[in-house]
């Protein structure tokens, strides 16, 4: 879906990128082919041809950095199906939400393993950073507001620079609202019986009752809790980009 967009141009909006997609520009190669575009000065569209061909270098490059200060944070949806085998679906654990508190568990899913980094126990910010340059773009349910502003604040120069595609602004934009567990239930997902009725509350408490007691039993738990999180997260972008891309070739071909 990425070729087809051309809202990560600057001055394009929806109604300008629907309008050249009405013209039959229905990709970045035919709008290279034309001379001509109506709404497009002869001087803009030769900027613009110059950014696609950035943007085409930088796709076929696998680099993602391009589209992350170009791409508008709601459409990054549009990298995944491009990028989907080198995105890592995230979902970190805090001991509080306060500016006190700290990261407790880092959950890294990368289609086929899952990984997990405790604090106090594996959780080393080196090889964090290492195994996050492994990806080009990063998988979250409200990441943007949440996890990726979080990790920022507590960690500066771990995460990469490379865009987050955010479930959430996905999810709503289909209709889909509430945390993931609630989505998760509305498409069918589910759990393991260990883990089907805690949530978040929950998983800091099981963080604090295994520091508390020492007794690994609240750890593990905690991990399948978020293991679960963190390979769901696949399911529900498969899921919202399904229906968005449909949305989209609706556009397109209307």
């Amino acid at each position: 879906m990425i070729e087809n967009s051309f809202i990560f141009l600057e001055g394009i909006s929806h109604k300008t990128e629907q309008s050249l997609w009405k013209q039959g520009i229905s990709d970045w190669h035919s709008f290279l082919r034309c001379s001509h575009i109506n709404g497009i000065s002869p001087i803009r569209k030769s900027y613009y041809d110059r950014q696609i061909l950035k943007a085409r270098s930088a796709l076929y490059s696998n680099d993602a950095s391009f589209f992350q200060s170009h791409l508008p944070q709601s459409e990054t949806w549009r990298l995944y199906d491009f990028f989907k085998d080198q995105a890592v679906f995230l979902d970190i654990e805090t001991s509080g939400m306060s500016s006190y508190d700290d990261i407790t568990l880092f959950g890294l899913f990368d289609g086929a393993d899952t990984k997990t980094m405790i604090k106090g126990i594996n959780l080393d910010y080196a090889a964090l950073q290492k195994e996050l340059k492994r990806y080009q773009l990063i998988v979250t349910y409200n990441g943007a507001s949440f996890d990726i502003p979080f990790i920022k604040k507590r960690y500066p120069g771990v995460l990469p620079n490379i865009p987050n595609f955010d479930l959430r602004v996905a999810c709503q934009r289909i209709g889909l609202t509430g945390g993931l567990k609630a989505i998760e239930r509305k498409l069918g997902i589910r759990r393991n019986q260990l883990v089907e009725d805690l949530c978040g509350g929950d998983a800091l408490t099981l963080w604090r009752m295994y520091k508390a007691t020492g007794d690994e039993h609240y750890l593990n738990l905690l991990v399948e809790y978020n293991e679960e999180d963190v390979f769901n997260l696949r399911k529900v972008a498969d899921f919202a980009t399904s229906q968005l891309k449909e949305n989209m070739y609706t556009k397109l071909h209307s």
